[in-house]
């Protein structure tokens, strides 16, 4: 195979037929990730700000498993169940990343997988 498969236990196990990340080459795409606690694979908090912090803790360690890091984000896509939450995701990427921020996307959804209120997924460039 041309690429690898990304799985790390820091990051909570895909919930169905997709894995945490693919690399090709050098770069990586990772699939959606929900607030999922890894240890437990259940929502961390019914609490939008502490959702937020585990998904971007989720990519994170996958990020890192990858070789890489959240620095090395070009491309996000946020969903969210309430779009009054999107100053609320602008602060905590301030958090997750530096300027120039990555290139991004957020999207209002009717609903996201066990009842999350947000979604992230994410193209990292390592080369």
């Amino acid at each position: 195979m041309s690429y690898q498969i990304i799985n790390t236990e820091a990051a909570p196990q895909a919930i169905g037929t997709y894995s945490q990340a693919i690399k090709s080459k050098t770069t990586v795409y990772i699939s959606g990730q929900i607030p999922l606690d890894p240890k437990t694979m259940t929502l961390v908090a019914a609490e939008f700000t502490e959702q937020a912090q585990q998904v971007f803790e989720n990519l994170s360690a996958i990020a890192n498993a990858s070789g890489g890091s959240l620095a090395n984000t070009v491309k996000l896509n946020i969903y969210l169940t309430d779009l009054t939450n999107f100053s609320i995701i602008n602060d905590m990427m301030q958090k997750y990343f530096s300027p120039p921020y990555p290139a991004r996307a957020t999207v209002g959804v009717a609903a996201l997988p066990r009842g999350a209120m947000v979604e992230i997924d994410a193209i990292l460039e390592l080369g």
